[in-house]
């Protein structure tokens, strides 16, 4: 079966919205017809290397009959699985699920990558038609009773099978996943899972376009050029080319990302755009207008909390942290709540510095939000005698990312690059790659696509378009998506400081996906949420390694290597902001887990979500007025989608990413010798080990929380 499809939500998709998959009786009779397997490209895999998708035929109108023949397929092979008389086996129960369902993989793995990238109103039709059919035959999939009992045949009966310790694992891991989507409730209680499943999909989807939409709604239009006093030329030029594209000529428009706080911030000298920027960004999805979230997260969180406790679980975090490294609430608060305070007190420590230079230039005003990374930039000019405006010209992307992320792949594990034009893609703003190991075998081919659009989702992330296995025989294509501004015509792509370590950190994603060398699909990159993040993070380390960092910062007019001086300050400011980097952060985090702690009664109403967000964050401790999460409830894309209590990922798996650094700068650093231990101890094993045996291979000791504290400057007071 496609790498948990059927099982649980696909990692490409989760994280924009709750796949679930549909039963047979939504099938038509004719979707498998020979006329259309002619013409529809996903009716077999792509000729293209590494069964790269064909982007050039795939039209929107090709998804639906894929769809409905894939699921029709799929749901006629799991039929045959469980019906079959022959006593279960691995081969002909675990095995076959595996090679289960691949036209509807390439199907749903294409449209939902497209959907995020590049989405139009026909995708988002389909999106929002077929979520309730996906839901519906993912279900038909996990509560199956006669596969199920296969299955836990299989499971009862694993230490006589004479298996592998991968294959153990998997049946293990198919028993888990089963029970944990219903497979083992009554059918009473099965009857209401679908119900369930099917709203959410339904919800999730809705909860996605309305973000959107308000991205593009909410951007702020600027009527003079005056206004815009602090951005530089060729971002004035991009935001004159933006009001353009809505028929604002001579105005100026400041597109949203999906975040609260917002890059033009840190630059406008206008104290009222900012405010208003600032304004626009947090009343997002909140409006009261046709793209208001408050009801969806409302009935949403209900629905969740239903489920877990249908599961025999008290709320869905328990749920949720139950397969998850955290294991429970309890490990997961006193984590977060150890952390808090340390980073609170160095916010205010920071806004004190800020203040002085409020009070010190005649500002007359008390610090906000949005005077935060402006005077942020100040703060840093007189502390490392730096802004981003100098370090920008000696990032240009490109450079960034042949010469510096793609650099430090080579030099670390040995890999190289080659840039190809002859393969289709999905929309011109990208870049695609060969990747060939040392001794000059193809690894994997690699996408890059940098540019935000309005057709194109908020954040940074990697996906995959096929996912290595040897029992398939496929090797990984991989892609990464930022949302960087794309500049005017014939101006250069340069990087914040931010972008670049972005670039770093999703190109580490990236490598998790182009090392896997696992057997079965299942393992493809299926580790626990908090595990995902840690090897993007371990590759943020590289981004400010003076031997990478000397090799691709060189100005982008004349190439030459930006000073010693300036790349040191770069190195010694790494730990500046972080009081506000790690509060903004605690304070989405601990949201998430104040909205996943509530039983379905303890969920408030739609109309009083935001005043449950406001008391959730001064009861965490995260209130700081200066300093508002980084995401609010309206807009929190990751917790609707595969984060789901799941948002603490990030700093639990920076506590292992800060157990990394150490071993390796203790280990010589930057060397091909360590760089091969990591690809082969955890890079290249995917699911196929429990996250926490895979961080043991690696660093030889279980992961210690003070590298963290060190690293995020929370031990100075």
């Amino acid at each position: 079966m496609s790498t948990r499809l059927a099982l649980a939500l696909a990692a490409t998709l989760a994280s924009f919205t709750e796949l679930a998959a549909m039963p047979a009786s939504a099938q038509t009779a004719g979707t498998t017809s020979a006329a259309p397997q002619a013409v529809n490209p996903f009716f077999a895999e792509s000729p293209l290397p590494l069964h790269y998708p064909q982007f050039d035929r795939i039209k929107d109108s090709d998804f639906a009959p894929a769809f409905d023949a894939g699921m029709a397929e799929q749901l006629k092979e799991v039929e045959a699985i469980a019906g079959q008389t022959a006593e279960p086996g691995f081969d002909n129960t675990i095995v076959a699920l595996e090679k289960s369902g691949q036209l509807l993989d390439r199907a749903t793995t294409v449209f939902f990558n497209l959907v995020g990238t590049d989405t139009n109103d026909v995708r988002n039709k389909l999106r929002a038609e077929y979520a309730p059919k996906f839901s519906a035959h993912r279900d038909a999939i996990n509560l199956n009773p006669k596969l199920f009992a296969r299955i836990k045949s299989l499971y009862d009966r694993r230490a006589e099978l004479g298996l592998g310790a991968q294959e153990r694992r998997l049946v293990e891991r198919y028993y888990t996943d089963f029970v944990r989507a219903g497979a083992a409730l009554s059918e009473q209680d099965k009857a209401r899972m679908r119900e369930i499943n099917a709203r959410l999909a339904a919800l999730g989807t809705r909860f996605s376009d309305n973000v959107l939409a308000e991205v593009n709604d909410s951007a702020v239009v600027v009527d003079t050029r005056e206004e815009l006093a602090g951005l530089s030329d060729e971002q004035i030029a991009a935001a004159a080319e933006a009001a353009k594209a809505r028929k604002l000529d001579g105005k100026y428009v400041i597109a949203l990302l999906n975040t609260t706080g917002q890059p033009a911030e840190a630059q406008l000298q206008n104290r009222a755009l900012r405010e208003k920027l600032h304004k626009a960004s947090i009343a997002r999805g909140s409006r009261g207008n046709p793209w208001d979230n408050t009801a969806i997260v409302a009935e949403t969180l209900k629905l969740r909390a239903e489920r877990a406790a249908l599961l025999g679980y008290r709320t869905p975090a328990d749920f949720v942290l139950a397969d998850e490294g955290a294991q429970n609430p309890a490990n997961v608060n006193d984590m977060l709540f150890k952390l808090a305070p340390a980073a609170v007190a160095n916010a205010k420590r920071e806004a004190a510095d800020m203040q002085a230079v409020i009070d010190r230039d005649g500002g007359k005003f008390q610090l906000e939000p949005w005077d935060w990374a402006y005077y942020a930039e100040k703060v840093r000019q007189e502390k490392f005698a730096f802004d981003e405006a100098q370090l920008k010209p000696y990032f240009e992307m490109k450079n960034v990312l042949e010469n510096g992320v793609f650099f430090a792949a080579n030099r670390l594990y040995g890999i190289s690059f080659k840039e190809r034009t002859d393969l289709p893609k999905y929309h011109p703003d990208t870049w695609t790659y060969d990747v060939f190991n040392e001794d000059g075998s193809q690894l994997a081919i690699f996408i890059f696509d940098p540019y935000a659009r309005a057709s194109k989702r908020g954040g940074a992330w990697m996906n995959s378009y096929v996912q290595q296995s040897a029992l398939t025989g496929n090797q990984p294509v991989v892609a990464n998506h930022l949302n960087i501004p794309k500049p005017g015509d014939g101006k250069p792509t340069l990087l914040t400081w931010d972008e670049v370590t972005t670039a770093f950190h999703e190109f580490g994603h990236a490598l998790h996906g182009m090392f896997s060398d696992v057997k079965y699909p299942y393992f493809f990159m299926n580790v626990p949420r908090d595990f995902v993040e840690y090897p993007s993070q371990v590759n943020e380390m590289w981004a400010d390694w003076p031997e990478i960092l000397k090799n691709y910062a060189r100005h982008y007019q004349t190439g030459a290597p930006m000073p010693q001086e300036l790349l040191d300050k770069v190195v010694a400011a790494s730990k500046f902001n972080q009081g506000f980097a790690t509060t903004e952060y605690l304070g989405a985090a601990m949201l998430d887990q104040s909205w996943h702690q509530l039983t379905a009664a303890e969920v408030p109403e739609a109309k009083d979500v935001m005043a449950f967000e406001a008391a959730a964050l001064k009861k965490n401790g995260t209130d700081f007025a200066p300093v508002p999460p980084r995401y609010r409830t309206p807009y929190f894309s990751h917790i609707m989608g595969g984060y789901a209590a799941g948002y603490y990922a990030y700093i639990w798996s920076e506590v292992l990413d800060a157990n990394s650094e150490e071993w390796f700068k203790a280990n010589g650093g930057l060397l091909r010798a360590n760089g091969d231990h990591f690809r082969q101890t955890l890079l290249s094993q995917g699911g196929a080990k429990e996250a926490s045996q895979l961080f043991l291979d690696f660093a030889g000791h279980e992961p210690k929380i003070e590298p963290l504290l060190e690293k995020r400057g929370l031990t100075t007071q």
